[in-house]
């Protein structure tokens, strides 16, 4: 087998498949049922590459903390084996790839941390369900492999890096290092293009515009910008524009001095001098108000702002990245935004997929979203059937990422009330997730009264987005939050547009439910 792992290394492929075929290699070789390549990243190790496990495990993070074993390999310069009767839980314990999607816990268990430069840079795991598959020549064997696997980290590593400096060749190599705060799951082309492109434009001053559907994550994006930026030792400031009142936007924005309204008894500075040298990330930015995006306009025209009450300005140093789910054009042509500002803005327009077109990153993230409620609640172990995978890769996803985030709380929390123990593995079936009656039911006909022949359009569209804000209340009892999930809107954003249509009595007091 070394000669095939050797041989690997000399061929001309990409760095993930290169190391997809070696942990492919090494489960043939020990006849074990699953191989797990695990990069260490900070206090966590995150699967890159594996053999034999189920598909929702590559987007789990194992926090090291709460996995002993994995603590225990990656302490020890050699193999680890765990006997069958180990007290130790297992973190893949309902994981294997099992072709009748039962949950059975690993019996036979070997592990070896793997090191470049003499730093730890993750570990390889070996399972089997039949107990003593590993004996002490293959823990030998093991440790040799590990040295050739080592070898192909490094070098596809370096392949990366070389792609990478070829491609911001005046980017800081430190700009390069994945940060696991920032890291945007999945790998579906559509996905992978926009972060080319994010990473292209990160080492620019260029404005970037991010849109999308809620939920989609285009905070994320602008982090991972930012990260890879010349800016990433300065702050990134984050503005919810949504969550600004009309009243105090330009002093959140811009700051002010005492005494420029009743209330201010100090001076206080904007999120654009929070921001100085740094990011500032206006998220819904189509919800401003058209005198404050004048006010933003000229601070970008000019690089500098001016406090509320303040007679001299102030020069600053940021770069603007701003996000919405509206269509600006659309708002542009009816009046409710700026031209100007819109075509200062998206200088580099960026289109965040929605989940429904990134294949099966769906998995990885419902993989991730289980590891993190596992962790939460203290289970043994969670994972999803057959059924429910196939129920998640068929739902539209109207609600995007946060949607799915949500569901899978939402699920592992019930099963837990049902099944109070947490010592089992736990397994998410469709009906846990509630989703499959909407992959292939029709739109319910709304009981509305038909839209008024040959009047305005923007009285059609408003009289249309009435009807069906009012069919969603009655559908989910008056609940604000669950009627702006099922309209694919933040409850802020429905809380505002309800105000607009004249649904709510008293505005004014509106609040995030």
């Amino acid at each position: 087998m070394l000669e095939l792992l050797i041989a690997d290394l000399a061929t001309d492929i990409p760095g993930a498949l290169r190391l997809q075929r070696m942990v492919q290699l090494v489960a043939r070789y020990f006849a074990c049922d699953a191989v797990g390549l695990l990069k260490l990243d900070d206090t966590v190790l995150r699967i890159v590459a594996a053999s034999g496990l189920s598909n929702d495990t590559m987007g789990r993070h194992f926090v090291i903390a709460d996995h002993p074993r994995f603590a225990r390999i990656l302490a020890s310069r050699s193999p680890i084996r765990f006997e069958p009767d180990s007290p130790l839980p297992d973190p893949y314990d309902g994981l294997l790839d099992d072709k009748r999607g039962l949950p059975l816990p690993v019996h036979d268990c070997v592990g070896i941390a793997l090191h470049l430069k003499g730093i730890p840079w993750g570990i390889l795991t070996l399972d089997a369900l039949q107990p003593g598959t590993f004996s002490e020549q293959a823990l030998i064997e093991l440790q040799r492999c590990s040295l050739v696997l080592e070898s192909a980290i490094r070098v596809s590593e370096l392949e990366e890096e070389n792609r990478s400096l070829r491609l911001l060749s005046t980017q800081a190599a430190s700009h390069l290092v994945q940060n696991g705060s920032t890291e945007l799951i999945g790998a579906s082309i559509p996905l992978l293009n926009v972060i080319h492109l994010l990473d292209t434009v990160a080492d620019s001053e260029l404005p970037v515009l991010l849109l999308g559907e809620t939920g989609v994550g285009k905070e994320l994006f602008a982090q991972r910008l930012h990260q890879r930026s010349r800016r990433n030792q300065k702050p990134l400031v984050y503005v919810n524009c949504a969550a600004l009142p009309e009243s105090l936007a330009e002093s959140e924005l811009f700051g002010h001095i005492k005494g420029a309204f009743s209330g201010a008894q100090t001076d206080r500075a904007g999120r654009f001098e929070a921001a100085r040298g740094g990011t500032l990330f206006l998220d819904e930015i189509g919800e401003l108000s058209l005198s404050v995006q004048a006010k933003l306009l000229r601070a970008l025209q000019n690089g500098e702002v001016q406090r509320l009450g303040a007679d001299h300005p102030i020069k600053l140093d940021v770069r603007l990245v701003a996000a919405t789910n509206r269509d600006l054009n659309q708002q542009v042509a009816q009046g409710a935004f700026r031209s100007d500002l819109f075509h200062r803005l998206s200088v580099f327009p960026l289109t965040v997929p929605p989940l429904r077109e990134r294949q099966n990153d769906v998995l990885l993230l419902a993989g991730h979203f289980l590891e993190a409620n596992r962790s939460r609640l203290g289970l043994r172990g969670i994972r999803l059937s057959h059924a429910a995978e196939n129920a998640l890769l068929a739902y539209h996803w109207p609600g995007n990422v946060r949607e799915l985030e949500h569901l899978i709380s939402r699920a592992a929390i019930r099963l837990l009330v049902d099944a109070p123990d947490r010592n089992q593995i736990f397994t998410l079936d469709t009906d846990n997730l509630g989703i499959a009656p909407a992959v292939n039911s029709c739109i319910p006909k709304a009981e509305a009264k038909p839209l008024s022949a040959w009047q305005p359009l923007r009285q059609s569209v408003e009289q249309l987005q009435r009807q069906l804000i009012r069919q969603a209340l009655e559908q989910t009892d008056g609940n604000w939050s669950l009627a702006a999930r099922r309209l694919g809107l933040d409850p802020s954003n429905l809380h505002k547009l309800a105000g607009k249509l004249g649904l709510k009595t008293r505005p004014e007091t509106v609040t995030h439910d």
